[in-house]
């Protein structure tokens, strides 16, 4: 299992995205932020959040 914490991406946020691979957290991550934050993930962006998905 995968896990990215919102607020280790930079956001004032406790969201918690979870799923069995980085791809699948990414897609996840990119839904979390567009609806909770208004912010649209570019591939820049997910390669920078990439680093930070760890392993639970």
């Amino acid at each position: 299992m995968k896990v990215l914490h919102c607020r280790e991406v930079g956001f004032d946020c406790p969201g918690v995205i979870k799923a069995e691979n980085e791809q699948e957290v990414l897609q996840l991550a990119a839904q979390h932020a567009q609806d909770a934050h208004q912010v649209q993930v570019t591939p820049e962006m997910a390669d920078q959040i990439r680093p930070l998905i760890k392993d639970e």
